[in-house]
């Protein structure tokens, strides 16, 4: 697993790792449009949409860097960041980053497989933890831009997983990470991580 982040980590370079310089300050004045659908704090109320609040800063502005180049096709933001400048970028990751993060709920059937494949990974199968990168309590590790993932929404979480198994998604790096272990996913396997992620806190 130390090999697999520092394979990552190089694969993300020294200049993903820089601070990502915003002022969370101003960043409340600049998230008017993203409110319709991640809410003004965050913690969006539609599980389609994913809660910011509490998400890594430089997480965030990678996402935002990839959205807004189109590395990362998101068609509800299409041309919603493109106005943006790079501070804007940073003022609103460091907003939403400074906001508390809501909690859910997981399904009670699928919480003793999310929590395995959570914790325990499949070895067999060569699939390592989430813990490796995502940490213990899913806080992330934002240093490594590795996301928050405690509390999202299963829904979208889901997605997520499906998208980067299928490679729709695929702005994980040349490592392919994410693609790599998505594709060692089943169906029910995602069902139960995202439920489990929904209700980690």
């Amino acid at each position: 697993m130390n090999k697999l982040v520092v394979s990552l980590l190089l694969t993300l370079g020294i200049s993903g790792l820089a601070h990502a310089a915003g002022d969370a300050a101003a960043g409340q004045g600049k998230v008017a449009m993203c409110s319709a659908c991640h809410n003004a704090d965050g913690n969006s109320m539609l599980p389609n949409f994913p809660k910011l609040a509490g998400q890594g800063q430089r997480y965030l502005l990678k996402q935002m860097h990839d959205i807004k180049s189109n590395t990362r096709p998101v068609i509800e933001m299409t041309g919603m960041l493109d106005a943006m400048t790079e501070q804007d970028l940073k003022d609103i990751a460091a907003w939403y980053s400074s906001q508390k993060a809501t909690t859910g709920a997981a399904d009670p059937e699928l919480v003793a497989r999310g929590e395995q494949l959570f914790r325990g990974g499949k070895i067999e199968e060569g699939l390592p933890a989430c813990t490796g990168c995502h940490s213990p309590n899913g806080a992330g590790l934002d240093l490594a831009i590795f996301p928050k993932l405690s509390g999202q929404h299963a829904a979208y979480t889901e997605k997520q997983l499906t998208e980067f198994r299928e490679g729709i998604r695929n702005n994980d790096g040349d490592a392919m990470i994410m693609r790599t272990i998505a594709g060692r996913l089943s169906n029910k396997d995602i069902k139960a991580l995202a439920s489990y992620i929904q209700g980690l806190n």
